[in-house]
């Protein structure tokens, strides 16, 4: 049943769970990366739940696991009973895993141990006009995936076990998360906080297939924090792009705002493959690497304020990428 409060709630905290009252087709699951500080462990831990089409036989919760530096990955489902989420913080436990503003307990896969964040979260700053990284579409309830940005960049201290053996280090994190009924059609993803010369910065940046009404658009999202601020381009802050272009080697894009211009050239490296929510399954189809490497430089004005490159950086290129890079924007 429609409520207002519960509906505002979902509306401010999109780093909250949405699916409550959800019974089919639909899924929800926060990206939970970290990284050491000298690049050499690169994990990205996935929990979530999936509801699916036929009844309760298809609903699982999951943890997702992702070795960046192997290109190895894991599934590890639980039963739906074993998933809980609060609605107005990140919370988050599957079976044994937990997952909060304070860090991670994991024992999945080959992790076992502890992660704890040493700083406050970095959210995109969320407003009732604009409600984190989806600005006013995040409030148009017949969108197909929603997407939320809950911590651009932070520290991370870890004690764990990968498989078996010891491996404590210091390092940084990211947390971001989808919910909704599918992964759109196509879409390409970018995200790094490994800026040479800039240990506050953070990257990410994302165009995906939008269904809207009886047709579709290409809409995109960049945000690129740095020097204290949010830089930031969006279908729906008036931005446009310049160019987006790939080939076998790179992802070219440039775009332009109110925050100047961002260029991005993004090495396309291999990865290990995630499981992506369909109507019916989980479908282990999504490559993802974190061992991608982005050029990027910002200029407003004739000013360059960032140019850099950005190392350990996250890519998934996936779906129907002809007709993403074919369609117009909004």
């Amino acid at each position: 049943m429609f409520s207002v409060k519960s509906y505002l709630t979902g509306v401010m905290h999109p780093e909250g769970f949405h699916g409550q009252t959800k019974t089919k087709n639909y899924f929800e699951g926060w990206y939970f990366k970290f990284v050491s500080d000298d690049l050499k462990q690169k994990w990205a831990v996935i929990p979530g739940v999936f509801l699916g089409l036929q009844g309760s036989d298809t609903h699982e919760a999951f943890v997702q696991v992702l070795n960046g530096t192997t290109g190895e990955s894991y599934y590890v489902t639980y039963p739906i009973e074993e998933f809980e989420a609060a609605a107005d913080r990140f919370e988050v436990r599957v079976g044994p895993n937990r997952f909060s503003a304070q860090g991670g307990v994991l024992d999945v896969g080959p992790l076992k141990g502890e992660i704890k964040i040493e700083s406050d979260l970095v959210p995109w700053p969320v407003k009732l006009s604009s409600p984190g990284i989806m600005g006013w579409y995040g409030m148009v309830p017949m969108m197909e995936c929603f997407h939320g940005l809950v911590s651009f960049n932070h520290k991370v201290s870890a004690k764990l076990e990968v498989d078996g053996k010891p491996a404590a280090f210091s390092g940084k994190g990211y947390v971001e998360k989808d919910w909704g009924r599918n992964f759109p059609s196509g879409y390409i993803w970018l995200h790094s906080n490994h800026l040479e010369n800039d240990p506050e910065a953070s990257l990410v940046a994302s165009a995906a297939i939008i269904p809207w009404l009886n047709s579709s658009f290409r809409g995109f999202i960049m945000g690129f924090h740095h020097s204290g601020k949010l830089h930031a381009w969006t279908t729906y802050n008036k931005s446009k792009e310049l160019d987006l272009k790939m080939d076998d080697t790179h992802v070219h894009w440039s775009v332009t705002g109110q925050a100047g211009t961002l260029t991005i050239s993004a090495l396309r490296a291999r990865g290990g493959l995630l499981h992506a929510p369909l109507r019916t399954a989980m479908h282990q189809r999504v490559e993802e690497t974190m061992d991608s490497v982005f050029e990027v430089k910002h200029e407003k004005d004739g000013v360059i304020l960032k140019h850099g490159t950005m190392k350990a950086a996250a890519m998934e290129v996936f779906g129907d990428i002809e007709r993403l890079l074919s369609i117009n924007g909004k």
